[in-house]
């Protein structure tokens, strides 16, 4: 395990360093560096800083040319800060499109093409940005030079905007020393603060794989996934701070429960044992496990023990009492996953807004952003906390329907192989009646498209939810892709391949 001990002193030097370099009195910059600094991955490093220059930002109305202005836009929601695309009209003509003067200005097209990534709904400039600046960037290609044509191809295969922070993150060390402009101090910090978090990691995975083998399920059901790593995975692209350690270490405990009663459903248990099961779980009572088969009773109870150790967890950091809340979501959960069930014992079909409807909890969005929410613990108010209990905030539902979606891009062969349900690809297939899986593929990124435009609108719109939460959201969406799309020779990869790389190899000083 690599250690960071030695290091300590130089860590700290270096982080003074830089913090003198963001005290700049040249606006752009500065901008240019806390973006470097955020896409290394240690902005939560410099987090009072970058606020305090955001909020400057944010009160500030420079005319700067539109590199600058794409940037400081892109980095202000990035932050939380509600921009107003107003700010590139002056760039536009009469018609409202782009100047053509700006065609051959690749640092400025790649600029506002993220800018514009960020769009929400109803945001026409941004719209016409994305695709002015798309049609010019593939026009560039061919008289790029090496460097500049892998970050056009990368930024448009996945926009900035769409990357799982950490996976970014090594990306970016790795290629951030090959530009000659880079700092070699800040490249420096990046690399032993990249290694110490990994460092961390190797400690939660060792704690979170403790507590999975004295739960003792993949033992007992052999049937069901063994993938801890995995599902911590998912929990390092959903939280991927420092100071959220704890919280990784429980949320990964409910994805992999949350795997195998998946399991239980899909490969496992018969129609009757799955009814039983269901109605244990809505009557959340451990008297329920005696009406229970064998191998679901240790299910039942590790679900129902872990459950409980987590809200003891969140009643004596924050004093809330959320077990009403959690428990909500799991019985939801179970009963969506039940849905499904009856889907295939009658043979019936729901439609495709029905079976994402349904799909965004068995997907475990609901369960998985309710427990964040009050493990975070930050911005809980009475308001919010109450609308729990009714239905949940829209954007938990267009994450979980990115979740659903690129799941089903991932999965969907071996799941109709397996007997289960149709997915949303097959579904969209027979509505619209396309005959070329492909072609149903290619209108499911489409939709997933638009959800992001949605998700986008949250980011400007007034919202109960606390930013920390938002960020969360936003963060279950782009862990979505990067789990589900294996892509050899892309962005993507295997989930092998980033759990070595996040987890296990450490970055050469």
């Amino acid at each position: 395990m690599y250690s960071d001990v030695n290091d300590t002193d130089r860590i700290t030097e270096l982080k003074e360093k830089i913090r003198a370099l963001m005290r700049s009195s040249n606006p752009t910059m500065t901008i240019e560096l806390v973006d470097k600094i955020q896409r290394l991955g240690i902005g939560c490093t410099f987090e009072e800083e970058i606020n305090k220059i955001m909020k400057n930002l944010f009160q500030s109305h420079q005319n700067d040319d539109l590199y600058t202005v794409a940037l400081r836009f892109r980095l202000l929601r990035h932050n939380g800060f509600h921009t107003n695309p107003d700010v590139f009209g002056i760039f536009m003509d009469a018609n409202g499109k782009f100047k053509e003067s700006w065609n051959e200005d690749i640092r400025t097209l790649l600029s506002l093409y993220e800018a514009s990534c960020m769009g929400g709904n109803g945001e026409d400039v941004l719209l016409h940005a994305r695709e002015f600046t798309t049609t010019h960037l593939k026009k560039s290609i061919p008289q790029l030079t090496p460097l500049l044509r892998k970050n056009v191809l990368q930024s448009l295969e996945l926009p900035r905007h769409l990357r799982m922070a950490r996976l970014e993150a090594r990306m970016y060390i790795e290629e951030y020393g090959n530009e000659k402009d880079h700092i070699p101090l800040l490249l420096e910090l990046a690399k032993l603060e990249y290694n110490n978090m990994q460092s961390l990691h190797q400690m939660e995975i060792a704690e979170i794989t403790r507590w999975w083998r004295h739960l003792g399920l993949s033992g007992k059901l052999p049937f069901a996934r063994d993938r801890p790593l995995e599902c911590f995975l998912w929990t390092v692209g959903i939280l991927p701070e420092r100071k959220y350690s704890a919280k990784r270490i429980e949320i990964a405990k409910t994805i992999s429960i949350l795997l195998v009663i998946d399991d239980i459903f899909d490969t496992y248990g018969s129609y009757d044992d799955l009814v039983l099961f269901t109605k244990a779980i809505q009557k959340w009572d451990m008297q329920e496990i005696e009406q229970l088969p064998e191998y679901m009773k240790i299910c039942y109870m590790a679900l129902y023990n872990t459950t409980n150790e987590i809200c003891y967890q969140i009643l004596k950091e924050h004093g809330l009492s959320v077990l009403p809340f959690v428990r909500k979501t799991w019985i939801e959960c179970v009963e969506a996953f039940m849905v499904e069930a009856e889907w295939v014992k009658r043979g019936t079909e729901p439609n495709l807004k029905e079976y994402i409807e349904n799909g965004v909890k068995t997907a475990g969005t609901y369960m998985a952003l309710v427990h964040l929410f009050f493990l975070i613990g930050e911005g809980v108010t009475e308001e919010n906390t109450r609308n729990l209990l009714g239905s949940y905030p829209s954007l938990f539902y267009v994450s979980g329907t990115i979740l659903r979606l690129w799941d089903d891009l991932g999965t969907s062969k071996e799941e109709q192989e397996r007997g289960d349900v149709a997915s949303s690809i097959q579904l969209l297939m027979r509505e619209k009646n396309i005959t070329s899986d492909e072609e149903g593929r290619k209108q499911i990124l489409q939709l997933i498209d638009t959800a992001w435009k949605e998700l986008n609108t949250t980011l400007v719109a007034p919202n109960k939810m606390p930013f920390s939460i938002i960020r969360v959201v936003l963060n279950v969406a782009r862990a979505s892709q990067v789990v589900y799309q294996h892509d050899e020779g892309s962005y993507f990869s295997s989930v092998d391949n980033h759990v070595t790389s996040l987890f296990f190899a450490p970055i050469e000083i």
